[in-house]
């Protein structure tokens, strides 16, 4: 992500702020729609809740990516953007009434459906509509992703998904209910990944799964295997784009797709993270018994990871050209929670320096809030500024 070009533009704006590299985004995006082409019948899905910039959804509808959604509202916005309902899937484990309407209405490709009861309100729904609802089922494969506790979400213990005991009667019913027809398979193990193993685990669990609905004489027409790669929050100036290539050829070389299988997967971190950044300033450098804190004018209200899932940033100061020091960067915010990193080299900072928090463009401004009825911040991109 190239910041020193701008940093004379940045000084006349005020912070905090998010900055996207527009160039990075689509360089990004090269990456993943040259890697989705190993598998034929490949497609995949943005997870429109990683991050819902504009400027990301209209690359998303150029390229003729369809939509990962999590909620009505983000159907509607697919929509509203320009992304048919046939590329659209939608998840989630409590959606409500009106949300099945409003994806009803749109024709959507697909509802990843979680529960019995889930499947039974679609077909009610669906029936009351006149329409007929693609289910595709989310199983649980109780795979350890080996990730934050936070964000795995494929083990028996998580509230997400139907359990393989339970899949088969699950798949019966939907093939007995009038108003729903069965679509496929679903799974997602977790997120930030960076170990393409839990891939591999995940496609010969697959592959098990489908022997054994085949001896049933029941075919799937689509595989999901979700998202989930993960991005390199340690050094993202150097890995600036996700290994797409690595990740595609996982599931190409282990996961036995049948012919006319279409193969779906639910990229969002990796296709979003690392071409934004939040730019502030340093408040105060405060000079404690024991350590020294820089505290910024951006806080967890603009983004939350670090507090949330004791993520880690990479902290750069983009005008200080001083040896370095340690401090604790923290925000403005009345918690103790507020702190972005401890005992952290930058080199010797002061009141009034730009400092960058990188890697934010994932799970960042789509998860602000106005605590402390602070105002949310501006997202600027690489064009506008």
């Amino acid at each position: 992500m190239q910041l020193n070009q701008y940093i004379t533009k940045f000084k006349q704006h005020p912070t905090p702020f998010y900055f996207y590299d527009l160039d990075l985004m689509r360089r990004t995006f090269d990456a993943a729609a040259q890697a989705i082409v190993q598998i034929p019948s490949g497609h995949i899905h943005y997870a429109l809740k990683a991050n819902d910039h504009p400027a990301i959804l209209q690359e998303v509808r150029r390229r003729g990516f369809g939509i990962d959604a999590v909620s009505g509202g983000e159907v509607q916005l697919a929509i509203q953007t320009g992304i048919p309902g046939n590329k659209i899937l939608f998840a989630g484990v409590g959606k409500t009434d009106k949300e099945i309407e409003t994806a009803l209405e749109a024709d959507i490709l697909c509802f990843n459906a979680e529960s019995v009861p889930e499947i039974e309100v679609i077909n009610d729904i669906a029936a009351r509509m006149g329409k007929t609802a693609r289910i595709a089922l989310r199983i649980n494969p109780n795979i350890d992703a080996h990730t934050h506790k936070n964000i795995t979400t494929g083990l028996d213990e998580n509230k997400f998904g139907i359990s393989l005991e339970d899949m088969l009667p699950t798949i019966h019913l939907v093939n007995h209910l009038p108003h729903v027809v069965y679509q496929g398979l679903h799974f997602h193990i977790g997120s930030q990944l960076l170990d393409f193993m839990p891939f591999k685990e995940l496609s010969l669990k697959i592959n098990e799964i489908q022997q054994a609905l085949e001896s049933e004489n029941i075919q799937t027409p689509s595989i999901d295997v979700g998202g989930g790669l993960g991005v390199d929050y340690a050094d993202p100036l150097h890995n600036e784009i996700p290994d797409f290539a690595g990740y595609i050829k996982i599931f190409k070389d282990n996961l036995q797709l049948r012919p006319q299988q279409s193969f779906h997967c639910e990229l969002g971190r990796s296709l979003s993270a690392q071409y934004a950044a939040v730019i502030s300033r340093v408040v105060f450098i405060k000079h404690g018994a024991h350590k020294q804190f820089a505290i910024l004018d951006a806080g967890f209200t603009d983004l939350i990871r670090p507090a949330l899932y004791q993520a880690s940033h990479k902290i750069v100061n983009l005008t200080s050209q001083m040896p370095e020091e340690r401090y604790d960067i923290v925000g403005p915010i009345c918690e103790s929670t507020d702190v972005f990193a401890q005992d952290y080299p930058l080199p010797k900072s002061s009141r009034g320096d730009l400092v960058a928090l990188l890697s934010a463009g994932a799970y960042g401004h789509v998860m602000a809030s106005t605590y402390n009825a602070r105002p949310l911040i501006p997202q600027i991109t690489s064009d506008e500024i």
